[in-house]
């Protein structure tokens, strides 16, 4: 069997800045309110017409990472794209990347996982490739939340947390088995679906000619939802098991991290793990500041910039973890 490894990766964020001050604007909040609960000082907003979408986003930071994997576009094999908010009911994401990119008929396969959506979807990729099947893998998580978000003070608990941005990374063979991605570790607990959820529009819950006729401005359900508290103390703990249990697979300890990739959900939470595991600034990675949770598509950004930046080098051990709506989480343990 083979390990799959990271060789290319890029991002892309809308170029429209919203400041606190900015949401201030349009809803009772301020920026110590924001920053003192989520660490969050501005996020990227898509400008209605100015032409990005989901896909859109995705296939910019796909081109990026594929340039910089230094592979042609038809080398790759197969296309796993992570997001909450695709362009369209159906279908997904993946096939229209497939299409913008001119990419031959490979298969295309969509993540529904939210803030998981990139460590399932480097997982689903990453046993592909272990078992021989494909040799190169497109990995994008995208999202556009800015254009279903209550801007209004009804909404502000969640509305100031989520901004807009894609990530990609191109996952290929490797034959040494002591590089790349040594295990990912995915679990779920559904019995607290609606403690973070957006309910409607969904077929279960009714007919889209009704949702047609009600067309009532005082239903929440077409809103994003979250019980803030419940989430926090919900994620602290999975996130602290989740590393532990990948570290453990790989008979490593927490001093053997020379990077944790956290999902950019909450400063807060990041700086819980980062003060339980011991960690120092430097080995630990955050961008939320900058683009608030950008959800699927938050910890390819991060990556790419932490590489970017020079934080990722040949040899480190590099985890990446996540948790949100379903409630998912997972881990992934990497020697880069």
């Amino acid at each position: 069997m083979y390990n799959s490894k990271i060789i290319g990766l890029g991002h892309y964020v809308p170029d429209n800045v919203v400041t606190n001050d900015d949401l201030s604007k349009v809803m009772d909040t301020n920026d110590a309110w924001i920053q003192e609960r989520t660490g969050i000082k501005e996020r990227r907003h898509v400008v209605s017409g100015d032409g990005d979408t989901t896909t859109t986003m995705g296939v910019k930071a796909a081109k990026i990472a594929i340039e910089r994997a230094g592979i042609d576009k038809d080398d790759i094999d197969f296309i796993v794209f992570a997001t909450l908010s695709p362009d369209y009911y159906f279908p997904g994401p993946g096939v229209l990347v497939q299409r913008d990119l001119g990419i031959k008929t490979v298969g295309a396969l969509d993540v529904r996982n939210q803030c998981s959506g990139f460590v399932y979807a480097i997982s689903v990729a990453d046993q592909y490739i272990k078992t021989g099947m494909y040799k190169n893998i497109l990995v994008i998580g995208s999202e556009l939340h800015s254009h279903g978000l209550d801007m209004t003070t009804r909404g502000r608990g969640v509305s100031v947390i989520f901004g807009d941005g894609a990530g990609a990374a191109i996952l290929s063979r490797e034959e040494d088995n002591s590089k790349g991605i040594l295990s990912t570790h995915l679990h779920s607990e559904g019995q607290h679906a609606e403690e973070l959820s957006l309910i409607a529009p969904g077929m279960g819950k009714r007919w889209v000619n009704d949702i047609i006729a009600d067309n009532d401005p005082n239903d929440e359900s077409y809103y994003p939802y979250m019980n803030g508290q419940f989430v926090f103390k919900n994620a602290v703990v999975r996130f602290s098991e989740v590393i532990i249990e990948g570290l453990e697979k790989n008979k490593l300890k927490s001093t053997d991290i020379d990077l944790l990739v956290p999902h950019q959900a909450n400063l807060r939470i990041s700086q819980f793990i980062q003060k339980k595991f011991q960690l120092t600034d430097d080995q630990v990675f955050n961008n939320i500041m900058k683009y608030g949770n950008t959800t699927a598509a938050s910890i390819p950004i991060a990556l790419t910039e932490a590489w970017e930046e020079g934080k990722v080098k040949d040899g480190d051990l590099v985890v990446l973890a996540a948790f949100g709506s379903g409630f998912t989480w997972g881990s992934v343990i990497i020697r880069w």
